[in-house]
């Protein structure tokens, strides 16, 4: 796929995570796009949300894009230097997790959106193993709701899953709810060709909109399964301001967006 007009599908994914992000959440996020969305969120659209890191830094000024959860730049002028048990206190604590939205990327997903970050093929006798979990298992358990950033490609948007790393809706409405785990769940997948919500009642994912230039048929090319893309609106390209942010405060070295 080309860019579009004068951004790039990765500047649109980017722009429409950090359109889902409100002020008063408290973003969870890890390294690479996840943390480039949360910036943009915060000086573009949500002023007023705290990124956090599993490494313990609470509401850092972060002037500077990181590489790592562990890069002493995210640690800059924050609120609070903590460490894990601090992190994920705060994601499963009832008063603060109501607000926690948790940046997620996977391997593969299913229609649920449960998502595999462990291995493709046999557990036992994988093809390819990945580093699994970390802590993307407990923030899909436990926070309110969770952003998926995924690339559209068939291969990655499975009927069933090679392993099971993170909960999404399980097999349907009350799944989570049998398993033991919080009414959370997963709110949005952005790949760089559109955005996925899932339906209150049953559960499964269905095509909320696609971006310019890509219809919702192209979309249902690169996916395994079958969804309901009757729903799908165009989504709204980023503005100028918005690019201009996102390149020149956000990331200026390019690190995520590229060249």
């Amino acid at each position: 796929m080309k860019p579009v007009a004068d951004y790039t599908f990765r500047e649109m994914m980017t722009i429409a995570a950090a359109r889902e992000v409100k002020n008063n959440d408290i973003v969870f996020c890890g390294t690479g796009i996840s943390m480039l969305a949360a910036m943009a969120a915060k000086k573009i659209n949500a002023p007023h949300s705290v990124i956090f890191f599993e490494t313990g830094a609470i509401d850092s000024k972060l002037e500077e894009l990181p590489l790592a959860v562990g890069d002493p730049r995210i640690m800059y002028q924050a609120s609070c230097n903590g460490g894990l048990i601090d992190a994920f206190t705060t994601m499963q604590n009832p008063n603060t997790g109501k607000y926690v939205v948790g940046i997620l990327g996977a391997a593969q997903i299913d229609i649920y959106g449960n998502l595999n970050s462990t291995v493709i093929g046999d557990y036992h006798a994988p093809n390819v193993r990945f580093s699994g979990s970390g802590g993307a298992c407990d923030v899909a358990s436990f926070v309110s709701r969770s952003l998926i950033f995924m690339k559209q490609e068939k291969r990655k948007f499975k009927k069933k899953l090679d392993y099971l790393t993170s909960p999404g809706y399980l097999d349907g409405p009350d799944g989570r709810e049998k398993a033991g785990l919080s009414a959370g769940g997963p709110s949005r997948v952005i790949t760089d060709m559109g955005i996925m919500g899932f339906d209150e009642l049953t559960k499964k994912m269905y095509l909320k909109g696609h971006y310019p230039g890509i219809t919702p048929e192209m979309i249902l090319q690169n996916m395994e399964f079958e969804i309901d893309i009757s729903r799908s609106e165009e989504v709204a390209p980023p503005t100028p301001e918005d690019l201009t942010i996102l390149r020149e405060k956000c990331d200026p070295d390019h690190l995520i967006l590229g060249g």
